[in-house]
This record gives C-alpha cells, sequence and structure tokens, in this order.
C-alpha cells in the first residue's frame, strides 16, 4: 500500500484548485447562498470533541436554519435521540460544519465556523413548532461558505425515485436494537409502536 504522507505527495496527484473551486469562497452569507439555506430542509451537523469527530443529521421545514444576519446562522435542536453528542462537542470545541441539501438540487453548500449553545428563553420560545420549543439552540458565526459542485449528487442518482431503496430490503431500527442487546431493548414491538411515538414527539 503507498500512503500519502505529505502534502506534497498529495498536491503532486491533484494538483492545486482552480478560480472556479476558489472565487466561490464567502466569509458572510451572499444573497445567492442564503437562497441556499431558505430552501433546505435538510443539513449534516460536523462536530469535535476528546472523544473524536461526530456527524449528525437534522431536519426540519425547509428555512429551519435560520439566518440572523450575514455572519450569524442559528438551528434549533429539535427532539432527537437525547445523547447530545454534537451537543457535549460544541461545549467543549465550538468548531463546527454544516453541509446543506435540497432535494431536487445537485448543488450543496458547505459552511464552517464556530458554534455555542444558547437556552435563552426568548430565543427558544422563537422556535416554538407545534406548541413545543426546543431546548437549546446552536448559534454559529460563519467562517467561511461555499457551494460543492453537483458530481456527487449526479453520481449517486440521489434524487431519482426509481432508484429509492425498498426499505423491506434493510433491517429495521428494531430489528438493529434487538440484535445489539440480546433482544432485551427493540424488536417487533419497537418498530410497530415506532411510527406513532415519532408523530407524537416530532417536535
Amino acid at each position: 500500500m503507498s500512503v500519502i504522507s505529505t502534502i506534497e505527495q498529495l498536491e503532486a496527484i491533484y494538483g492545486f484548485p482552480n478560480d472556479a473551486s476558489t472565487v466561490k469562497v464567502a466569509d458572510r452569507v451572499t444573497p445567492s447562498y442564503r437562497a441556499l439555506i431558505e430552501k433546505s430542509p435538510f443539513v449534516s451537523l460536523a462536530t469535535s470533541g476528546p472523544e473524536g469527530l461526530d456527524c449528525s443529521p437534522r431536519g426540519d421545514l425547509p428555512g429551519f436554519v435560520r439566518i440572523h444576519d450575514d455572519k450569524t446562522l442559528m438551528m434549533p435542536d429539535r427532539r432527537g435521540n437525547n445523547r447530545c453528542d454534537s451537543l457535549r462537542n460544541i461545549v467543549r470545541d465550538p468548531r463546527v460544519a454544516l453541509l446543506f441539501l435540497i432535494p431536487g438540487s445537485g448543488s450543496t453548500l458547505r459552511v464552517n465556523g464556530r458554534a455555542y449553545l444558547s437556552a435563552d428563553p426568548a430565543l427558544l420560545e422563537s422556535f416554538r413548532m407545534e406548541g413545543k420549543a426546543p431546548r437549546t439552540v446552536i448559534v454559529m458565526t460563519v467562517e467561511e461558505m461555499y457551494f460543492q459542485c453537483a458530481r456527487a449528487i449526479v453520481r449517486s442518482d440521489l434524487w431519482n425515485p426509481a432508484k429509492h431503496v425498498d426499505p423491506a430490503t434493510l433491517p429495521t431500527p428494531g430489528r438493529i436494537l434487538a440484535e445489539m442487546s440480546a433482544n432485551t431493548v427493540g424488536g417487533e414491538t419497537y418498530d410497530r409502536e415506532w411510527p406513532e411515538r415519532a408523530r407524537q414527539t416530532m417536535w
């Protein structure tokens, strides 16, 4: 195996980025990047902490990541698995990254910056959905923002309904939990009850 161990070796293979890869980088929310954020219902949140890296899916109604100003984004922490992996990391290491996806679009948006958690009552109230406010809001200062070319989406054919995987061919969450817990957690009951539980606890 030939291991790449220096930046010089890497650059010898890939060369250097062209203008189209560099001029698109902004240090704030531009009008075009605002449009992408406001249309996106899904973002991956990457964080770093003493135990290592974490990447968490975040989804809500389009525009759920609020543009407070051209340097500040705000994202409510909606109901989830309550592990708080991302939140624990942010408390200890403010560096974060976001990857926005927009259904039907090949373009994605990458944002790098620093974040903190806010439990300000007025801010939490402003994100209330169906009578429920988030327990915290992630407040991010934008340091770098740019769109990613569409090749990954095109190669994956991500938005093609004909390529959707039949859920029946995949292990269910209940089955995975049962396998991992020697049948003490999960199982068919978990799978059967989950849709209603999710409906009642969506926000």
